[in-house]
């Protein structure tokens, strides 16, 4: 086949045109972490998004248009590689047309190999085989290629029909000619858009900025202008403004093409469809998820940048950790007040910590850790999970309050274990978590002590005061 196609392109550049495509080819770059996918397309697009990309791993969706040589032009939808992502990069896939399958030559095939094969294979998608990292000395091509030929890829000239281009990022080798294959693969597939038809597209990425919140889409089908109403899920959305792929304002976005739309008033789910008619669905439109907090887990608020890395995230949080507040915006004061009424930690993804929350939360005594790439917060929160899990020393109920210098105090009966004055108190209401505090002071009588065993009743001030009832339960939590 690769012959066959190269021979198309040099009878196109003699001015014989065989087939008309519609519009351009959408490809996804799938492979493993570290396979070199970034390099390729910036070696593709002329540009340095490898170097801008945090630790050199892709985090979220992106898609970028190139015009070939011969005037053609291709989108590319980058994927991550990362383990976290696979529900990214599946969606990456089914938006696609066209899959190039990236390996490493010194590396061969690794699980996120494996996995985009399967997506492939169940997509029922055409795809080049894409080699990189030719050059170092530990590259070995037909070891690879035997490697790809046990997961079912039946090479061209070895049996089958896929074809593969050895390409080098740093010198552009082979990087012309696995654009002209892309191109005319497009062709003999004659992937087509109907300009004429109703609206057709997919969201592939949704974040915010100062602007509001800024959705990526590629068209299919017909045209996204300016100004037009258009839906997703059960979202109405007027379209106020058009971006290109490179950021610069638009008043159409034709079939084949991706674009970024303002005027969605929240935060849609990645991988809805978008269409110029009323769609019929229940689908959830926010990747917002609230909880009351938990006392056998560690409760922790997660904001990210855009609404691929939170689903990715959320998909990948050890068990454990219970969210309590999840979204794709800035931190806020809100969030700092959240977090210190239900003794949560903050984590950040792809967003910097504001200087003006950093105050307030070194006030409050809220701790927050900010995350460029997703496998270091993953880590992070398994190394906190390891030493940080909650150990339930004593267990006992509130009998009776009164008041005391201004303050109330709860008295309590011991019904598990004991309780200490050093150990941190989890106030329990309905099996739901109302809130944590520390003991002021103890006394079981008219003594001040330091620990009550079961069976005992005891007077308790809390620091801080908790809004608690008689028949509520007090656990006493050693870490």
């Amino acid at each position: 086949m690769k012959q066959r196609l190269l021979k198309q392109s040099q009878s196109e550049q003699k001015g014989t045109i065989l087939l008309e495509t519609f519009r351009p080819p959408i490809v996804s770059v799938l492979g493993h972490v570290d396979h070199g996918k970034t390099s390729l397309l910036d070696a593709i697009r002329k540009t340095n998004v490898a170097q801008k990309e945090a630790g050199g791993i892709t985090q979220s969706i992106g898609a970028s248009v190139i015009t070939t040589k011969e005037g053609k032009k291709i989108t590319f939808v980058d994927t991550p590689g990362h383990a976290a992502f696979s529900k990214l990069r599946s969606r990456g896939a089914k938006v696609s047309d066209i899959v190039l399958l990236v390996v490493a030559a010194d590396d061969g095939v690794k699980p996120q190999t494996k996995e985009s094969l399967a997506i492939i294979k169940a997509e029922k998608l055409p795809f080049i085989v894409v080699f990189t990292k030719n050059d170092l000395p530990t590259a070995n091509l037909e070891k690879v290629k035997g490697e790809l030929e046990k997961e079912g890829v039946a090479f061209e000239g070895r049996g089958g029909d896929v074809i593969a281009v050895s390409v080098s990022a740093k010198t552009g080798q082979g990087i012309e000619e696995l654009t002209q294959l892309i191109s005319l693969l497009a062709e003999i597939r004659e992937i087509k858009g109907d300009p004429s038809s109703q609206l057709e597209g997919i969201i592939v990425e949704a974040n915010k900025d100062k602007r509001g919140i800024l959705v990526s889409v590629i068209v299919y089908n017909g045209f996204l202008k300016r100004g037009m109403v258009i839906y997703s899920a059960s979202l109405q959305v007027k379209v106020k403004s058009l971006f290109d792929a490179n950021g610069i304002p638009v008043n159409e976005i034709i079939p084949g093409e991706p674009g970024r739309i303002l005027g969605f008033s929240q935060i849609p789910v990645v991988g809805s469809k978008i269409t110029s008619t009323k769609q019929d669905t229940k689908e959830e439109l926010s990747q917002k998820h609230v909880g009351q907090g938990q006392l056998d887990g560690i409760n922790i608020i997660l904001k990210t940048k855009t609404a691929g890395s939170l689903e990715a995230v959320l998909e990948n949080i050890p068990k454990g950790f219970y969210i309590v507040s999840s979204g794709v915006s800035e931190l806020n004061e809100s969030d700092i007040l959240l977090a210190k009424s239900l003794n949560a930690k903050v984590f950040l993804f792809g967003l910097k910590i504001p200087n003006s929350i950093k105050s307030i939360a070194s006030k409050e005594g809220v701790e927050i850790e900010a995350y460029q790439i997703i496998y270091e917060l993953i880590e992070r929160l398994q190394t906190i999970l390891e030493s940080g899990k909650k150990k339930i020393v004593g267990k006992a109920e509130v009998i009776a309050t009164f008041p005391f210098e201004n303050k109330i105090v709860a008295g309590c009966r011991v019904l598990e274990g004991k309780i200490r004055k050093n150990d941190r108190l989890v106030l329990i209401r309905n099996d739901q978590e109302l809130g944590i505090t520390k003991a002021l002071s103890i006394r079981k009588g008219k003594d001040k002590v330091n620990e009550i065993k079961v069976g005992e009743e005891f007077g308790v001030i809390f620091d801080p005061q908790l809004d608690f009832r008689i028949g509520d339960v007090i656990l006493s939590v050693d870490h």
